[in-house]
């Protein structure tokens, strides 16, 4: 239960960070949750090239990357 508490909060702290490096104007909100899925999704990516991202700033930078493809990615979609 903790740690689940503890990757959301690092999602919404990395989709907020997201955010301010892309410029993005989705809304607080909607930076959070692709900080939550980017943190995922990018994790995920990342062990499977075998690059482990651990602790708690670890987990940050991943969500951060995670959150700014994932807004990269929404942008081209929207165009």
């Amino acid at each position: 239960m903790i740690s689940l508490l503890v990757s959301i909060i690092v999602g919404a702290i990395s989709g907020w960070l997201a955010g301010i490096i892309m410029k993005s104007s989705h809304g607080i909100l909607v930076n959070i949750i692709l900080g939550i899925v980017g943190g995922a999704i990018a994790g995920a990516l990342f062990g499977l090239i075998g690059i482990n991202f651990s602790g708690l700033i670890g987990g940050i930078i991943c969500g951060v990357i995670g959150a700014c493809l994932l807004i990269f990615i929404v942008r081209l979609i929207k165009k």
